[in-house]
């Protein structure tokens, strides 16, 4: 049975929405060690040799079941990378939930570094949702630095959230995948920095195949004198259709620097970027002002629509 003390449910709560021990697969990682794991008859998930991490595999046609996999980091000073691997089979269609939190109320930097590769059979579907989450009292930064492998074969469709809404000191987000003929990817990242905290998202997207698409859209905002950077690349290497997007809310003496990618390779490819960067609308906030809110109240609830 996995025994939980009080932080370790909460930051669970915040990053995978659990209030108990989930149904179906998973893998609950505390400060650097497994606290719990249950595979099914269709996932089977098992420690690799050699390195810190999982192997999850999916049968073929598995339908309605999810995986989670969870850490948690809550001592000061832990600094650890893990390794994953997710093989999806064809005509499988299943949600994976990931995600981090640390609470580091110690002097010392903590640290994730997660490498998740997915490699997704033909005609498979999966919802991915990585949340990061930082809290604590302490001066050591709370840092993750996650990387993101997705190898798509024909007629798959990946669907992403991606999700750092608070407490998180230092992160850079690796984004890449290859994508097969009619594979989809779509991305939603979901971003708030404050104080001085630093977030880089870098996103490489080929789409190898015919009708291959992908739509990678990010929402963010930067507060107090924090940072951003969101860099898209998307190339079409065959007749396709790819898009980027870049929503942002700068505050204060927030920056962000948004970095368009295309490229094109096949005359039949269709690359399209947006980018719009700014800060809340006064009129938005006079609405909501009028109605019984405080400045600041207003803001919230702008954000909070915004990132939602």
């Amino acid at each position: 049975m996995v025994k939980l003390d009080e932080i370790q449910k909460r930051l669970l709560l915040e990053i995978a929405d659990l209030h108990q021990v989930p149904e179906g697969a998973y893998n609950i990682r505390s400060d650097s060690e497994s606290v719990g794991r249950q595979s099914t008859a269709n996932i089977e998930i098992v420690s690799k040799t050699g390195v810190s991490g999982l192997e999850i595999r999916i049968k073929p046609g598995t339908k309605n079941e999810s995986v989670h996999i969870p850490v948690v980091l809550t001592k000061s000073g832990i600094k650890e990378t893990v390794y994953n691997d997710f093989f999806i089979g064809e005509d499988a269609d299943v949600v994976i939930v990931a995600g981090c939190g640390i609470d580091n109320c110690g002097n010392q930097d903590s640290q994730h570094d997660g490498v998740h590769r997915f490699f997704v059979g033909k005609n498979a579907k999966v919802r991915y949702v990585e949340k990061h989450y930082g809290s604590g009292s302490g001066s050591g930064k709370r840092v993750l630095n996650p990387v993101t492998e997705v190898f798509q074969e024909e007629g798959s469709v990946v669907e992403m959230e991606m999700v750092q809404i608070r407490g998180v000191d230092d992160t850079e987000r690796t984004t890449r995948a290859e994508l097969g003929a009619g594979a989809k990817l779509t991305v939603r990242e979901r971003l708030m920095t404050h104080d001085e905290q630093r977030a880089i998202s870098v996103y490489d997207v080929a789409l190898n195949g015919k009708d291959a698409s992908a739509d990678v859209v990010s929402r963010s905002v930067a507060k107090g004198t924090s940072c951003q950077k969101f860099d898209a690349k998307i190339a079409g290497n065959a007749p396709c259709h790819g898009h980027t997007e870049c929503d942002s809310i700068i505050m204060e003496q927030g920056r962000i620097l948004a970095v368009p990618g295309l490229e094109a390779n096949d005359p039949d490819a269709e690359l399209f970027h947006e980018a719009a960067i700014g800060k809340i609308a006064g009129e938005q906030l006079i609405k909501l002002m009028t109605l019984g809110l405080t400045e600041a109240e207003a803001e919230e609830q702008i954000i909070n629509g915004f990132l939602r």
